[in-house]
């Protein structure tokens, strides 16, 4: 049985999109490429041709790879989640850190949509792994690099 990857509807799309420019623009640019190239006579010393062939080669296997997240793909739409208010994937968590009384907003996503300057957090990492299941007015503990940290969870969103 294949395991499913969680992703968020959001991340499903940008999957498809990229997918679609791979397909449609990427992969016939290198397709001309590799003819010009062709085109120029002796292949042992053409260094064009060289490039077009491995940029075709991670073409194609970024076209595989994206096709085999789309297909184990396991699509959620946050805001149809119903979690009762508790810290899930796809949920849009606020947090005080206690010490500091920082305040940060992370959402919980996929390992393909995680970008923390965007405040996408990984499901695996482990704040996301110490929030799961929470509840607002919970704290969670997380072993950070600098230490151990403690975030109050302030508020839970499905948006």
């Amino acid at each position: 049985m294949a395991t499913t990857i969680p992703i968020t509807k959001r991340g499903a799309e940008k999957l498809r999109e990229e997918l679609h420019r791979l397909k449609t623009v990427d992969r016939p640019w290198v397709i001309n490429a590799i003819s010009e190239a062709r085109a120029q006579g002796d292949l042992s010393e053409n260094a064009e041709y060289e490039v077009a062939k491995d940029r075709q080669g991670f073409i194609e296997g970024r076209i595989q790879e994206v096709e085999g997240k789309l297909s184990a793909a396991q699509v959620i739409d946050p805001t149809e989640l119903d979690a009762g208010g508790k810290v899930v994937f796809g949920s849009t968590v606020e947090l005080e850190e206690e010490e500091s009384g920082e305040a940060v907003k992370y959402q919980i996503v996929g390992e393909d949509e995680a970008d923390l300057k965007l405040g996408l957090i990984n499901i695996s990492s482990p704040i996301a792994r110490a929030l799961i299941g929470k509840e607002e007015g919970d704290t969670a503990e997380v072993q950070a690099p600098g230490g151990l940290k403690r975030y109050e969870i302030v508020a839970v969103r499905y948006l």
